[in-house]
């Protein structure tokens, strides 16, 4: 796909969400900043196209003081929306809509070979592998050693999905993974 036209498509349907999610982020970034005692937002440096590093927005989750994710914060990270206020990130150019979704440093940004491809593309809201994994925390809350299980089996596989989008993008594809994420499946 042109990387004109993605870009084009990513502004469009970015600001549409915005303006019509706004509502929600307010309020929910209301609720979360009584919920978690703080400012409600979280940011942080994530690998992004080329690995080169920027700033992820999203709600706070985490009570900061225990570190730990609140109840009201499960049932945002449950249903994504901890993650609405990317889509300015997406209007900023550091994100696509769909892509790979960003890691923190030590992943993505140590692929080698044909793998480092990954890094060419923008890092996105929605991928495939980000379906795939939706739930991805309760699969690894559920294994023995999850540092493990995520590194030799489920990043190797978003690795594997992720691949096969940049040699297979399309702007089609791209509404049918927008829509695959908005429908779960």
């Amino acid at each position: 796909m042109k990387a004109i036209v993605k870009r084009v498509f990513d502004i469009i349907v970015s600001l549409i969400a915005l303006i019509v999610l706004l509502p929600i982020i307010i309020v929910s970034w209301l609720i979360l900043m009584i919920d978690t005692q703080s400012d409600g937002l979280f940011f942080q440096k994530r690998v992004g196209q080329y690995g080169k590093l920027f700033t992820i927005y999203k709600l706070k989750t985490m009570h900061p003081k225990t570190d730990n994710i609140t109840k009201v914060g499960n049932f945002f990270r449950k249903y994504k929306l901890d993650e609405l206020p990317q889509f300015l990130n997406v209007l900023k150019g550091d994100m696509s809509i769909v892509g790979p979704r960003p890691d923190i440093e030590g992943y993505y940004d140590r692929l080698e070979g044909e793998n480092r491809k990954v890094l060419d593309l923008k890092p996105g809201i929605t991928s495939e592998a980000s379906i795939k994994y939706y739930n991805e925390e309760e699969i690894l809350e559920q294994q023995q050693d999850a540092l493990h299980y995520n590194d030799t089996i489920i990043f190797p596989d978003k690795v594997k999905m992720n691949l096969d989008y940049y040699y297979n993008q399309s702007l089609l594809s791209d509404i049918k993974i927008i829509f695959k994420t908005i429908f779960k499946g």
